[in-house]
């Protein structure tokens, strides 16, 4: 027998709306993301550019918020990369455009992906974005754009046949000037060897490090890996040739040959190896085992080079344009009262200027090598040579005068005289005697304790036209307190 179901108008019409909500749960949640208008990412450089991915969307609740994720650089989004939000614009009831800049320590690839989610649930894979119909696309930071330097930014290195040599990033530093990507640790490299203007160079394959091993002879640089972004992070160019026995060895000097010689040096460099021996005129300079020597000596300076299995050396007589000269006076000379002494420098320079001075101001009128001291103080005397190798060497020496008679305070200076200062009695030159001197206006000129008062170094007294100026003094020692008053004549 068979059983028959009759199914009713109600039954139908819940059946029907069961149906018909299921099916307008699964589809009722959409986003679909427009194609990009770029096709990579190079942020960084001189300004960091902002990016915007545009999207509809449906059945979304109100409230819902969206955001927009950056894979890693593989395009997995197990670990997403951290975008920096910049804005949101809704440019309609159902399309947004979120705008978004790239962190500055993201690792650089070709391969990473975009997307947009919602505020609830996983997206769907309709919510990757795409540049033309590529979900993967390159995303770089050039936070490093600038040129570089290897090997010391020497332009030669050698090494033995059969052998090896290490090129390397240089670290920041002064002199000569280098900017090193080294101090950022996200960047990753790709090294090249030049083969001439009209052959692409070769990528060294297996090499994103900061240093490369070269096996081969050939010219060799290093750029920062920015993927297909232009930019001008990369090095200088380094010639490398192998080496035997007896090979050349070159030297080079930083200021040339000859060069002028001044208070650092010439700074002699020779050809890149593992150690190193100097000599200058044939004997060995001790202590000395590094690439580089600094003098202002000429001679003839020669190097032995050990590339790892092989010696090679070379030598440059040096030579310096530069001039001598030296003077006829002890550094400190004491005059009695009414005496002179005659100071003369002597020289080689090329058409020699001079200048002298006393207490730091240029005496008027004294150009020539000599010169009359007649009077105490700091004196010094300058030579320079304005052709040829532009260069200038100063001379220093102080005299003194007779000691003043320690027993009594002197009132009055004598510009004019064998002693122009202002002494205190030794009884008075101790570290518990206070000593204080003060202007007529007011202004305090010396507060210290005696044995600090040098009365040529710490002379208070200055120049003046018409009026004596007068000054005050006030000494506190264990014996009571002196008070008095000090006039300046010329």
């Amino acid at each position: 027998m068979i059983q028959k179901t009759t199914l009713t108008f109600t039954n139908f019409f819940l059946l029907f709306s069961i149906l018909f909500c299921a099916k307008s749960t699964l589809h009722a949640q959409s986003i679909t993301p427009s194609i990009l208008t770029f096709d990579r990412i190079c942020a960084g450089g001189s300004t960091n550019p902002t990016y915007k991915a545009s999207f509809t969307y449906s059945g979304y609740a109100a409230g819902t918020t969206f955001e927009v994720e950056l894979s890693d650089k593989t395009g997995s989004f197990t670990t997403p990369t951290p975008v920096v939000f910049v804005g949101e614009i809704d440019d309609a009831p159902d399309k947004k455009t979120i705008t978004f800049s790239i962190p500055s320590d993201i690792v650089g690839s070709d391969t990473y992906s975009l997307r947009v989610k919602s505020s609830g649930g996983q997206p769907a894979s309709s919510s990757f974005f795409s540049s033309t119909a590529k979900r993967q696309f390159p995303v770089y930071y050039k936070i490093h754009d600038k040129q570089y330097t290897i090997n010391n930014f020497i332009g030669d290195a050698t090494f033995c046949s059969g052998g090896s040599l290490v090129l390397s990033i240089d670290p920041d530093r002064t002199s000569p000037e280098n900017d090193s990507p080294l101090k950022y640790p996200s960047l990753s490299y790709n090294w090249y060897k030049d083969n001439g203007p009209t052959v692409l160079p070769t990528l060294m394959a297996g090499t994103s490090g900061p240093s490369f091993t070269v096996t081969a002879p050939g010219t060799y640089y290093v750029e920062t890996n920015y993927g297909t972004c232009t930019s001008l992070s990369y090095s200088n160019r380094v010639i490398v040739t192998t080496s035997g026995s007896g090979s050349a060895v070159t030297i080079n000097s930083s200021l040339g040959n000859p060069f002028c010689a001044n208070g650092s040096g010439t700074v002699l460099t020779a050809t890149s190896g593992n150690s190193y021996a100097w000599k200058k005129d044939g004997v060995t300079i001790n202590g000395v085992s590094t690439r580089t020597y600094t003098t202002n000596e000429s001679g003839t300076y020669s190097v032995e080079v050990d590339f790892g299995g092989c010696k090679a050396s070379g030598s440059i007589n040096l030579s310096s344009n530069g001039f001598n000269a030296s003077i006829d006076v002890a550094d400190t000379v004491s005059l009695n009262e009414g005496e002179t002494i005659n100071v003369t420098v002597s020289t080689d320079a090329t058409s020699p200027s001079y200048e002298w001075y006393l207490n730091n101001n240029l005496i008027g009128g004294a150009t020539t090598n000599t010169y009359l001291v007649a009077a105490v103080g700091n004196y010094k005397a300058k030579i320079s040579q304005a052709s040829g190798c532009i260069a200038t060497k100063e001379f220093s020496f102080k005299v003194t005068g007779p000691a003043p008679p320690t027993a009594v305070i002197p009132n009055i200076v004598n510009l004019s005289g064998s002693y122009p200062y202002w002494n205190i009695p030794d009884a008075y030159r101790t570290a518990t005697t206070k000593l204080i001197i003060i202007s007529s206006n007011g202004e305090i000129m010396f507060d210290d304790v005696g044995s600090n008062y040098d009365p040529q170094v710490n002379s208070f007294i200055k120049d003046f036209k018409n009026v004596n100026p007068v000054y005050y003094y006030v000494i506190q020692a264990d014996t009571g307190e002196k008070k008095g008053s000090i006039t300046v004549i010329k």
